[in-house]
């Protein structure tokens, strides 16, 4: 009994401190993407201090995970909650990492009058992206398996977003070279958004993976 609990209670904290760092990694993306749209060079730099803090709390999550694993041995459906949980982890940080990317780029273009034609296709993808992250985390505290298909499946309209902003910036640097830079850096962050859909992606595909046993490729 002293044994299961102690591993409940493991579980739950695991469980909470995934939560904590979502929230953290969900408020980032808002964060940057909002700090690029408005050239805020001071919101830029808090998401790229608040990384120090993303990166702590993922090690710490990690360690948890690894003395759980390590002192209560669990087998079948446990084991792959934990493992599951890792994987989310992993890809929680790497978001945050392409975050930082993103604050970086704001940082860079502030030096630059912008053209405010091609944002226009990083707000609606960062309006999308931001909603897969928060879709993602509700679906993993309700194990709601059908919003994890749902949410992953909008990854397929930043796809088309990216796609077609690639093609808009040739012809933008075709008909302006004036603005390569800051058209490059712009694209990047197409690039970083692109990346930051396929960890929400593959973190609805864990949910999905931890309610049924079953791995979906929805990525």
């Amino acid at each position: 009994m002293t044994s299961r609990y102690t591993y409940d209670k493991g579980l739950r904290e695991i469980r909470q401190g995934i939560l904590r760092m979502g929230a953290l990694v969900e408020q980032s993306v808002y964060d940057s993407v909002h700090s690029l749209l408005n050239l805020d060079t001071a919101t830029a730099s808090r998401v790229i201090m608040g990384d120090d803090a993303i990166d702590k709390l993922y090690l710490e999550i990690e360690d948890k995970c690894i003395k759980l694993v390590a002192t209560q041995q669990p087998i079948a459906k446990d084991l792959r909650i934990i493992m599951t949980g890792i994987k989310i982890l992993i890809n929680l940080e790497r978001m945050a990492d392409y975050t930082v990317d993103i604050a970086r780029a704001t940082m860079e273009l502030s030096q630059y009058p912008i053209n405010v034609r091609p944002l226009q296709y990083i707000q609606k993808m960062g309006s999308i992206v931001h909603k897969m992250v928060k879709d993602g985390l509700d679906s993993y505290v309700h194990s709601d398996v059908e919003k994890a298909g749902i949410m992953c499946q909008m990854d397929d309209q930043v796809d088309h977003l990216f796609s077609g902003a690639f093609k808009e910036h040739l012809e933008f640097i075709q008909g302006d070279p004036s603005i390569a830079v800051q058209s490059t850096y712009s694209l990047f962050v197409g690039r970083y958004l692109e990346r930051i859909a396929d960890h929400a992606t593959n973190i609805g595909e864990e949910v999905i993976y931890i309610a049924t046993g079953e791995r979906k490729e929805l990525n």
